[in-house]
């Protein structure tokens, strides 16, 4: 295992970029060929000083990757290897800003989403899961965790199979997808309406991403304080564990290689959706 932590300054403050590095049975670290999932756990910041007191609820994704890391660090002392490589990765910071979002608003960061990405995404990742609080819409009103449809190269591609049946076995229930629109899957920046930043990973890598909202029956604003339901942290960080085991030992995939080559070859490369665009007005 292998931790890496770097504080990295902006405009509006400081955060503390966290990586952990699990080396599999099989994987790449150790000269292996089984494929590495990343988890990462996007937010803006864990708390909201000095206007609010406490964790807030956007820091639940931070949470929860941190928590499928300590349990992988857990497992691998007492000799349960993976077959693949983990990488976890996520930003910690105690005094992010709020910003204006409806329906409402938003934690902020003190460092831009390209630096978020560029600590944060790994070019080791084969696929990644991008666990996000997103408990702020009218979209899916439902508590608990759910997953996205698989975002690659611009592309939106069915919701995994296989990961609707590990969602099913974690929560014991039916699976909840949330519905995404092309322009969630865009870098910030670009001045159109994001659901929030949980697809941003998707911006800087060819890998497939698959969101993990965790989300709420009600409205619940990011920069709220004792929102976080620890029973729902834990169902995304065992989600995260369990697709990191099926994963790493070729048993579960992100999406259809064959298919998704056959969207391009009909329609063409999406790539231009993980940039600004032409930003023409």
């Amino acid at each position: 295992m292998h931790v890496e932590v770097q504080r990295v300054a902006g405009d509006r403050g400081f955060t503390e970029f966290v990586k952990v590095r699990f080396p599999g049975s099989a994987g790449k670290i150790k000269g292996g060929s089984s494929p590495t999932l990343g988890i990462i756990g996007r937010l803006g910041g864990i708390g909201a000083r000095p206007h609010k007191v406490g964790l807030v609820s956007d820091a639940d994704g931070a949470a929860a990757a941190l928590s499928a890391g300590l349990k992988l660090a857990e497992m691998a002392r007492r000799g349960d290897w993976l077959q693949g490589d983990v990488i976890v990765a996520t930003h910690v910071c105690p005094n992010a800003p709020m910003i204006p979002h409806e329906p409402v608003p938003f934690m902020g960061s003190p460092v831009d989403m390209l630096t978020m990405n560029r600590y944060e995404v790994d070019p080791q990742m084969d696929a990644i899961l991008s666990i996000d609080t997103t408990r702020g819409n009218r979209i899916l009103n439902r508590k608990g965790i759910a997953i996205t449809p698989t975002a690659k190269e611009g592309w939106l591609l069915r919701p995994s199979p296989d990961l609707l049946g590990i969602l099913e076995r974690v929560t014991g229930e039916l699976p909840a997808v949330l519905p995404l629109s092309m322009a969630d899957i865009t870098p910030y920046g670009n001045g159109v309406y994001h659901i929030n930043s949980l697809m941003q990973p998707a911006t800087s890598t060819s890998a497939p991403v698959v969101g993990v909202p965790i989300t709420a029956q009600t409205v619940v604003a990011g920069s709220a304080t004792g929102a976080s339901h620890e029973v729902d942290i834990a169902l995304a960080a065992r989600f995260a564990l369990e697709v990191a085991k099926d994963f790493g030992a070729g048993l579960a995939r992100f999406y259809d290689p064959g298919e998704f080559d056959r969207l391009v070859a009909l329609y063409g490369e999406m790539r231009q959706l993980q940039t600004l665009g032409s930003q023409k007005t």
